[in-house]
């Protein structure tokens, strides 16, 4: 297996700065007259939109850093059932909070709770549950606090109602949310590369495989999703990057770093090429659908992207050029739910931007604005130790 330092910096700030960009087109999605290039493309639509390529590279990255993790625990001699029940325990909460935000989208106004308390309450059950409780605080508070946010959720799954009047339902995983879909591409591509422990000519093949899957599902090969795996698009772009992370490794331990730069470049280039030459045959370019040329281009674009951190950040030392986003790259998830805090306190209170913040260049400076805003609160909130710990 191949050694790698402890931590790349060039991660965390990679990860920043997505994370940062992730909360502006979220929030950006709601602004009015902008650049369509801006904004998600159209579900059925052959196009892609800046918008487009922040989720993909999420994946990416978590990708990166999953040999980080598994690897630190292997070196402190943790056994391979003890990882395994890091992986599972950490899945599992990603996929949970996945669920409850994808009935989000289908609450009923005829529920017990207005819907925006009813978010803002699952987001406090959240922090309770997982949140990276000091080692000062005694056990049994500790307990208390996550017991009271296990309560807290299971109530609010009990009093759920989604659908319409026509329709109503109950809790249904649908496509599992974002974090739900991070979570099972993690689960996936993590025991994976345990059971490989990080070889990568098992590697290889798998990657190889789930690409496969992927172009073989838009092709018409493979008519339905495959159970867990669904078009294996999310686990594809997720062990994209356990393999860079690998091949890093790989060229630390031969000492030949200085190949980093032709290699990545290359592969970078070779993706965005490969997309392009797929894009007729796997039906175009879409996120929605996640279509091979999609997955291609986006691992590409990011592949680059990582290599221009790595010689900022880890050759140049230039890390405190991003100072002022490094609360995204280390307190990621607590970034990731603070807009929902954000946006349904605004609902909650029937709290409307004037007109001109929702609207062209002054709303996407709004939605910018949000974004380092936010940021600047999770930068407070770890200074106190109130960060998630997933």
């Amino acid at each position: 297996m191949q050694q790698l330092p402890k931590r790349l910096l060039s991660i965390d700030v990679l990860r920043a700065i997505t994370m940062l960009l992730m909360i502006f087109v979220n929030d950006a999605s709601g602004v009015k007259h902008i650049p369509a290039w801006i904004d998600h493309a159209e579900g059925r639509a052959d196009a892609m939109g800046f918008a487009d390529t922040i989720f993909p590279a999420f994946l990416f990255i978590v990708g990166l850093s999953l040999p980080f993790a598994i690897k630190n625990r292997m070196s402190k001699g943790d056994s391979f059932i003890s990882i395994l029940i890091y992986i599972l325990t950490r899945s599992a909460a990603l996929i949970i909070m996945g669920f409850f935000h994808v009935n989000l989208e289908s609450y009923s106004t005829a529920s017990i709770l207005p819907k925006a308390l009813w978010a803002i309450l699952i987001t406090i059950a959240f922090f309770l549950i997982w949140l990276d409780y000091p080692e000062t605080l005694s056990k049994a508070k500790r307990y208390t606090l996550m017991g009271i946010g296990v309560a807290l959720l299971i109530a609010m799954a009990i009093i759920y109602k989604g659908g319409d009047a026509f329709d109503p339902r109950w809790m249904r995983p649908s496509w599992w949310g974002i974090l739900g879909i991070i979570g099972w591409a993690y689960l996936i591509c993590a025991v994976v590369y345990l059971l490989a422990k990080g070889k990568l000519n098992v590697l290889v093949p798998v990657l190889v495989l789930f690409v496969a899957i992927n172009i073989a599902r838009h092709t018409g090969i493979i008519p339905k999703k495959i159970w867990l795996i669904g078009d294996a698009s999310s686990i594809t772009l997720t062990m994209g990057g356990i393999m860079i992370s690998e091949i890093y490794a790989r060229l630390v331990s031969l000492g030949k770093t200085q190949r980093i730069w032709i290699i990545f470049g290359l592969t970078g280039i070779l993706l965005i090429v490969l997309g392009l030459l797929i894009r007729p045959y796997t039906q175009g370019i879409s996120k929605i659908r996640s279509t091979p040329a999609w997955i291609f281009i986006c691992s590409g674009i990011t592949v680059l992207v990582f290599e221009l951190m790595i010689y900022l950040v880890d050759v140049k030392g230039k890390k405190n050029w991003f100072k002022i986003i490094w609360p995204a790259g280390t307190s990621t998830l607590t970034c990731y739910l603070m807009p929902y805090f954000q946006v349904f306190l605004l609902m909650l209170f029937h709290i409307n931007y004037p007109s001109v913040f929702n609207s062209g260049i002054i709303g996407l400076a709004r939605s910018m604005a949000t974004a380092f805003i936010l940021i600047a609160l999770v930068g407070l909130m770890e200074k106190k130790r109130i960060r998630l710990k997933v």
